[in-house]
């Protein structure tokens, strides 16, 4: 069933944006808007929130439902699709395999189907990929080049799902960009959306909960990697960075860009010690943690190199620092769980 919420401004040219009431796709939606777009979202709330939708219609529904996304597509006609819908928990996936191939990759494969029926012609896709599609590498500074070596069944379907835009296009001639992004971090600078999952198991907003006191602790999963000091080392990029990338690949596309693979990184790492010393910095409040096992499917290293889309779409990080990402999480974290003291 199809529930529609927010009504649609039909003077702006709309998006597709799959996912949209989700972390990463919140702060989409947001851009979208920003730059004159009618961000429209279809999502089923599994794993978003109605409250992140700000800025356009919301239609509830799900990927599999191949007549509800047609009924989406001809209804609001979207020049370009953002699709970032699908599940993202790498430890969920190597327990749940089928869950995350049945949901990620067959509901790619019915969005793909519904365009190709439905749209008046073929519509430029950005597809949310990720940096766990290279997996463990010898090298430092991952590059687009590199052989694909995913280590669990999400970056597994991730290339699944990049293999089949390639043959999407071949078909249809439907243009495609793949961000491949590391990971993303930080909330809306002015605190009106931000990192809300349930459960979560993102690091930055997991150690902001044990310095609000809400957790008893943080669980160090490996400190025996062969990393300065044992622990995973993964590349921050915040996600209004990441939002304006998003932006950026569609006017890409629907100025006759090419069809690629594009990192979206900061460039440089931190490890997970790294990342509670600078919450301790940020928040002034004292990070508990304990060392625990590896988890399977973790490479040790995950840092990039961005220097194709910074050329490609003269994306510009704004707020690479560390700090800077941990306070804007912060603020929105104490604003979302109504946790006194200034913003």
């Amino acid at each position: 069933m199809i529930k529609q919420v927010s009504p649609n401004d039909q003077s702006k040219q709309a998006v597709l944006v799959t996912g949209g009431a989700g972390y990463i796709g919140s702060h989409v939606c947001k851009a979208l808007s920003q730059e004159g777009y009618q961000p429209i979202v279809y999502d089923n709330l599994c794993r978003g929130f109605q409250w992140a939708v700000k800025w356009g219609p919301l239609i509830v529904g799900n990927l599999a439902d191949h007549d509800s996304l047609c009924r989406t597509i001809v209804e609001h006609a979207p020049v370009g699709v953002i699709h970032l819908a699908g599940y993202a928990y790498v430890g969920e996936s190597v327990e749940q395999p089928d869950l995350y191939h049945q949901n990620n990759v067959v509901g790619t494969e019915v969005l793909l189907s519904a365009l190709a029926q439905s749209a008046g012609a073929a519509s430029p896709m950005v597809f949310s990929s990720t940096c766990s599609i290279y997996g463990d590498q010898v090298t430092t500074g991952l590059s687009e080049d590199l052989p694909p070596n995913p280590m669990n069944p999400y970056a597994k379907g991730k290339l699944q799902i990049e293999n089949m835009l390639i043959d999407a296009e071949r078909n249809s001639g439907a243009p495609f960009v793949a961000l491949r992004y590391f990971n993303a971090s930080g909330a809306d600078p002015s605190t009106e959306i931000g990192e809300a999952h349930d459960p979560e198991t993102h690091l930055i907003p997991l150690v902001l909960e044990v310095a609000a006191g809400m957790r008893e602790e943080i669980v160090v999963f490996g400190t025996d990697y062969g990393t300065p000091d044992g622990s995973c080392v993964r590349d921050y990029v915040h996600v209004t960075d990441l939002a304006a990338a998003h932006v950026s690949a569609l006017r890409y596309l629907l100025d006759g860009g090419r069809s690629g693979v594009m990192n979206l990184a900061h460039g440089s790492g931190y490890s997970v010690l790294e990342v509670i010393a600078a919450v301790e910095r940020v928040t002034g409040k004292e990070v508990r943690y304990r060392k625990g096992a590896r988890r399977p499917g973790d490479p040790a290293t995950l840092v990039g190199d961005a220097t194709l889309a910074k050329k490609t779409l003269d994306w510009k990080p704004r707020y690479s620092d560390l700090d800077t990402q941990i306070d804007h999480a912060w603020a929105w974290f104490r604003s979302y769980h109504k946790i006194p003291g200034d913003p």
